[in-house]
């Protein structure tokens, strides 16, 4: 079968063709972190027209780049949710009415879903059953995966996810948006620098008995240094290495912990924060330590992205999933838990 994703769940459109058979045919991706920078986050209506003005057009790429057309769909999966609803109602119209016309079955997938499965697409991939580690602006969760549509929710964040605590801690420094990707650029610097570390951070809820995440205490302790010292260079890469080393280790214990307790040996990590390389480096080490082994997507499908929704809808196809628009009708969830997306599940 061939299946064509389309993403626009927040500030990103991403659209692929994804084979059963030959894999993944093509893909293209446009962000809209330039024009969301002048206003330092995303706005939301800005985000929904910019989806109008790129998704039809990066369709028509990616066609063209596969050698394929339009009649050569089999089904349509887009991101039903979460997200904002305006971006997605842009993604779910257009995927509804490309279904009508085509009568070829179209499928609302679940953002995380798609991200939790992304690791998939590299080779070698994880097979079932996993432990996944959501981690990305908008979400911080642990899962136990039992097969696909069989997630059990192990723990959450319980104010800021990890993604928006590296934002917001990039805010206080000075480094403008989008901040998670710089203060992880300037805490590795520092760290090639040679030089000693300078603070220390809480690391909270590390020993919560749980696997349950809090980051808001962490950027407050943050600020309370930025409060303290003037903003010299050294200073300022100084807090960006203490902050990175003390999300680093938290995600990594809990993550490590969840194994110990599903008694599983696979974990898969998704999401934006998944692209970290001191995240990647300290798992990796840490997981051969005790026999386990990690996964991560390809670094380009690690934010958000159409391959993933394409993928995620052919394997529900694949399993017997049926179409969840019909008649040109369709549906959002701007918020929507992943626990228990049960094959055959209605909306």
């Amino acid at each position: 079968m061939l299946v064509l994703g389309i993403e626009t769940s927040c500030d990103e459109t991403g659209v692929a063709l994804y084979h059963t058979r030959q894999g993944l045919l093509s893909h293209a991706l446009y962000s809209q972190i330039e024009m969301h920078g002048e206003y330092g986050g995303v706005v939301p209506e800005l985000a929904s027209r910019d989806h109008i003005r790129r998704l039809l057009p990066l369709i028509r790429q990616i066609f063209a780049e596969a050698g394929v057309s339009l009649r050569d769909l089999d089904a349509i999966a887009y991101t039903q949710g979460p997200g904002l609803a305006g971006a997605l109602l842009v993604g779910a119209s257009v995927a509804a009415a490309l279904g009508f016309a085509l009568k070829v079955p179209v499928l609302g997938i679940h953002h995380l879903e798609g991200h939790l499965l992304s690791p998939l697409l590299s080779d070698p991939a994880p097979a079932f059953p996993f432990v996944a580690l959501l981690v990305s602006g908008g979400h911080t969760q642990l899962m136990e995966v039992t097969g696909l549509g069989q997630y059990r929710l192990l723990g959450e964040t319980v104010d800021d996810a990890a993604g928006e605590a590296f934002d917001k801690t990039a805010k206080l420094l000075g480094l403008g948006y989008p901040g998670g990707p710089a203060l992880s650029r300037l805490a590795d610097e520092f760290t090639r620098s040679g030089q000693s570390a300078r603070f220390e951070l809480p690391r909270p809820m590390l020993h919560s008995g749980d696997f349950n995440f809090s980051f808001s205490g962490l950027k407050t302790a943050v600020l309370t240094l930025v409060n303290k010292h003037e903003m010299t260079p050294q200073i300022r890469g100084a807090i960006a290495q203490a902050f990175q080393e003390a999300a680093v280790e938290v995600l990594t214990e809990k993550s490590l912990a969840a194994l110990a307790k599903t008694g599983l040996t696979q974990l898969v990590v998704a999401g934006g924060v998944g692209a970290n390389r001191q995240l990647r480096s300290n798992l990796d080490r840490r997981a051969g330590t005790i026999g386990a082994t990690v996964y991560y997507p390809k670094l380009e499908f690690c934010t958000d992205n159409g391959a993933m929704i394409a993928f995620a809808g052919a394997m529900r196809l694949e399993s017997g999933e049926s179409e969840s628009s019909r008649l040109g009708k369709f549906t959002i969830n701007a918020r929507w838990d992943l626990e228990m997306q049960e094959i055959g599940r209605e909306a």
